[in-house]
């Protein structure tokens, strides 16, 4: 604690990845078509996934979201139903359902609100300026969208997260939107909780015979995406 306020434990220990084995990581992984269902993620390392999706980054760190980790047998089972038979969906390791909030407002800028002044010790007096401009924010987003687009927005970066971090532990994903929002939402009860279905992703260990895993990755040169301007 410093003067009465919580300080990040791991500010200073940052230990940066080398630029080659970043992108050996990245050019490893691939979106996994089939997985070794006898292969689970150990445990340290799932709390390791899941602690990368808390620390998720959000536009005004509002955090629109909630990760539904499935391990209910019978729900994978109507899941891979709901998502074109993809055997995905049952044979991985572990699914993650990435849920959007439905109806953020003021009492989720109130809570993110609270959660600053005690987890930083924060004067809220000094804080209601940017309050105020967050609850102006979600009740008319601008741009032209709505507040859902907008939250749906902000789970693709979680996603991007957590495919990224799995990678980096060498646990191979398969990111999955073909899948049927409307059944995830029954079969997991979600709207009842507040949320609604947006994708979902597999974790686990790919197949030894998956051919798809030693395909050239597909994509345009550096050149024709990237621009200095």
């Amino acid at each position: 604690m410093i003067e009465g306020r919580a300080v990040n434990p791991n500010a200073a220990k940052s230990v940066p990845l080398s630029n080659d084995h970043l992108l050996a990581q990245l050019h490893w992984r691939y979106a996994t078509k089939k997985f070794d269902a006898q292969k689970k993620i150990p445990a340290a390392t799932w709390r390791t996934l899941e602690e990368a999706l808390v620390l998720s980054p959000s536009s005004f760190g509002l955090q629109p979201w909630k990760f539904f980790v499935v391990e209910n047998a019978d729900f994978r089972k109507q899941l891979q139903a709901a998502s074109w038979g993809q055997t995905q969906i049952v044979d991985a390791s572990h699914l993650v359902v990435f849920a959007v909030k439905q109806d953020l407002g003021a009492a989720d800028v109130d809570r993110l609100f609270d959660a600053m002044v005690k987890q930083r010790g924060a004067d809220r007096a000094q804080l209601e300026g940017y309050r105020q401009m967050m609850l102006g924010f979600v009740a008319k987003v601008p741009f032209g969208i709505t507040t859902q687009e907008w939250s749906s927005r902000q789970v693709y970066i979680a996603m991007g997260q957590f495919l990224a971090s799995a990678a980096m532990l060498g646990v191979d994903t398969c990111p999955i939107e073909g899948l049927d929002p409307a059944a995830y939402d029954r079969i997991l009860s979600l709207p009842q909780k507040g949320y609604r279905t947006l994708c979902a992703s597999a974790a686990g260990y790919r197949a030894a015979d998956d051919r798809h895993a030693n395909l050239v990755k597909v994509r345009y040169s550096h050149g024709e995406i990237i621009e200095h301007i």
